[in-house]
């Protein structure tokens, strides 16, 4: 593919994200940032979730994990439904009750100042890192398919990145954001669908026989019974697909943000279902289009697997120029829906959790304080971007960022539960040392479990770190139910 049309294909979708930035953004206030004002229609922002659930790293990897994996990562994807039933029915009636800006602000209710740094800290780690990974992904494609043979180097390809997100969100925010990423899932899934077409018509697979193709399929497999020690095994991917639901949306600043600007509790649960059930269907078809991809290489001789995989075919001088255009359209709809959400929700949570700029600032010192915020995470993205260029060498990037994430979203799971199922107090100064704790302990059973026994923890780890750190909370909650210094809810 040419670098006409890449980069005329870069240029005039970013002009469209900035002309939406511009209409939105108009008599902003940090209200229209953080909140959009609690206007926006349920059914955008629950189009717009898909394409920043999914994000680019569910357009290349898991397409990619078939070949190896068949459908099992499906098992987490029917895990989700679970998940988003307790958001649904739990948490978002928390969340709105207590007319929340940040969800960690529950966690200051409930337990004190140290409680809600800590689970404000270990989001930040959480989507710095997650939002890395993802513009990682997508900025490797860019590099191998543009940028290296324009002599462009790599960290210019990142700042780039970073910058054109920037610029459509740093007025707008969250307002912003939830138009702009249903704009972005509608390019995705278009690309999703159209290349599936193009490749099953390059294969001459009619149309109406290509459900009967990919279930016919040896890789599509789903369900896996056989292996209890085996990361793939069901029962630990489902139960780990419903907790990775709850802490990755439901206890995610990030994904809760854009809930929280619908107008009421009953359009926000309104979302959530039908947010579920297009989200199950869709990876559902990229895990039938990672089938197509990888049949249509091995009968083309091409040697590329995983994240690799979608990258080699749909620019590969074989296909029609089509499927390239659609693929980039695709990618980069998919990753900046979900990297401009994590931005201002990364802007969000320092301004709000950290800073506290809505209690001590003035509403023009705000605005400043908010904007510097917005500078420094996007610095911060380009550097950590920068080390995975050197870290990051093999394995589907999903499996990363998902074990990942069962260890810095673990300790919030844990506050939240027993936030809420508990009424007992704690003492509020030891919280950090418990969240702290609860990961390095995971890390230590799942490495003990791996080396001894062969016994692979895979996505289960979120769990057994949430139990930790609920285990630890009950602990010091017991020497505090008599203190004076514990804090109440």
């Amino acid at each position: 593919m040419s670098a006409f049309w890449v980069i005329g294909l870069i240029v005039g979708y970013f002009g469209v994200l900035i002309g939406i930035s511009y209409l939105t953004s108009r008599n902003q206030s940090n209200d229209t940032f953080f909140k959009a004002n609690r206007r926006s229609p349920w059914f955008l922002v629950a189009f717009g979730m898909i394409g920043a659930s999914l994000s680019g790293i569910t357009f290349i990897s898991i397409p990619g994990t078939v070949g190896e994996n068949s459908f099992s990562y499906f098992q987490v994807v029917l895990g989700y439904t679970i998940g988003y039933a307790v958001i649904s029915l739990v948490l978002l009636p928390l969340y709105y009750k207590m007319n929340l800006t940040s969800i960690y602000e529950f966690l200051k209710a409930r337990f004190g100042r140290s409680a809600y740094k800590t689970a404000s800290a270990f989001f930040l780690l959480s989507r710095i890192v997650g939002a890395a990974f993802r513009l990682f992904l997508v900025a490797n494609v860019l590099q191998l398919i543009l940028f290296d043979d324009l002599n462009i180097p790599y960290y210019v390809t990142v700042t780039v990145t970073i910058l054109l997100i920037w610029i459509y969100t740093f007025r707008g925010g969250i307002k912003t954001i939830v138009w702009t990423d249903s704009l972005q899932t509608f390019f995705m899934l278009l690309s999703m669908g159209i290349t599936m077409v193009i490749i099953a018509d390059e294969m001459n697979i009619a149309a109406d026989q290509l459900l009967t193709y990919i279930g016919d399929h040896e890789q599509f497999k789903i369900f896996f019974w056989e292996d209890l020690k085996s990361a793939n095994f069901f029962g630990k991917q489902f139960i780990s697909g419903a907790f990775i639901a709850i802490v990755m949306t439901g206890l995610d600043q990030d994904m809760m943000q854009k809930n929280l600007t619908c107008r009421n509790l009953k359009e926000a649960q309104k979302n959530i279902f039908w947010f579920t059930i297009t989200l199950t269907l869709v990876n559902f078809l990229f895990l039938s289009l990672g089938i197509l991809l990888y049949d249509y290489a091995a009968i083309n001789g091409i040697k590329e697997t995983k994240d690799a995989l979608f990258p080699a075919v749909a620019t590969s001088d074989l296909m029609p120029i089509s499927v390239g255009v659609f693929f980039l359209l695709g990618l980069i709809a998919a990753a900046y829906s979900s990297a401009d959400s994590a931005l201002t929700s990364m802007t969000t949570s320092i301004s709000v959790d950290l800073f506290e700029i809505e209690q001590k600032q003035s509403q023009q010192k705000q605005v400043h304080t908010r904007k510097m915020v917005h500078v420094v995470v996007s610095l911060t993205l380009i550097a950590v971007m920068m080390i995975f260029r050197y870290v990051i060498q093999d394995e589907s990037v999903i499996n990363k960022l998902f074990k990942f994430a069962g260890y810095t979203y673990g300790p919030l799971l844990g506050m939240f539960a027993y936030g809420i199922l508990l009424e007992r107090k704690v003492t509020d100064k030891w919280i950090p040392s418990i969240a702290i704790a609860s990961p390095v302990l995971s890390y230590a059973l799942d490495s003990s479990l791996s080396y001894f026994y062969d016994f692979d923890l895979g996505f289960f780890v979120l769990i057994v770190n949430g139990v930790l750190c609920f285990t630890g909370l009950s602990i010091i909650s017991s020497k505090a139910s008599s203190s004076s210094d514990s804090k109440g809810g």
